[in-house]
This record gives C-alpha cells, structure tokens and sequence, in this order.
C-alpha cells in the first residue's frame, strides 16, 4: 500500500473529521524524505546532474520544441527561417514531428531557431526589468 493510500485508509476510520480536514490531509505536501521511507527504491534513482539541469532541451520533448516555436514565431515564420517544406507547404503537427524525427539534419536545425527563441525571451525579459 502507498503513502497516499495508507492516508486516506487513516481518514476514512476519522469521519468525524470535518471535509476541509479531509482535503488537508489528502493534499498535504509529501516530502522527498515521507516518499523514500515509504518507497527505499526511490533513493536509487539516479539524480540530474549539473550539466543536465542547465541544457535548455532537458525533458522538453520535440513536440514541446515544436509547439512552443509555432506560439512563438507560427508556421509561416518557420517556412521561411528553416526552408523546410513541411513547415512551408500544409503544415501540420503531425508531418513536422515525423519529419523532424527521421532526419537529423532538420532537427538540428530546429533546435538552433529554438536556443535563439530562448535567447529573444530572455532579452525581452531583460528589457522589461531595467
């Protein structure tokens, strides 16, 4: 049984407890520390490292990459900076990720207008702050 399990199992023997103490107990912060004593196999897990946490492109999936560029810039922008017929001729979601996933060169390409896009955030935000 799971520490959030093994919660509600407690409150349920409690119901003289009001509904707000209920949703207190059960949506309580669990701490990292409350997890391994409950799971030890969670201590094992192997931890991000420094050079992981600062790569912009850690867990963020390609379709995220995609999604944001798109918000970001649109498609016909994409079409013209990448030249990139998927981008440029009906572009959808669909075809861009499978493209974008069986050839490397694009992909990389992708990923560089993406590190620019974070370069043109961070600048506006800069800006904004001064």
């Amino acid at each position: 049984m799971s520490f959030p399990e093994k919660q509600f199992d407690k409150l349920e023997k409690n119901d003289k407890d009001s509904s707000e103490n209920i949703s207190e107990e059960l949506f309580k912060t669990i701490t990292n520390e409350e997890l391994n004593a409950v799971d030890p196999s969670r201590k094992n897990r192997k931890q991000a490292t420094p050079e992981q946490l600062a790569n912009p492109f850690h867990g963020v999936k390609l379709k995220e990459v995609l999604d944001r560029l798109v918000d970001f810039y649109g498609w016909e922008y994409l079409g013209e900076r990448t030249n990139i017929r998927c981008f440029k001729y009906n572009p959808n979601r669909k075809s861009s990720l499978g493209f974008l996933r069986k050839t490397q060169w694009a992909r990389e390409f992708v990923e560089d207008v993406y590190l620019e896009m974070l370069d043109d955030i961070e600048k506006k935000e800069n800006e904004s702050t001064k």
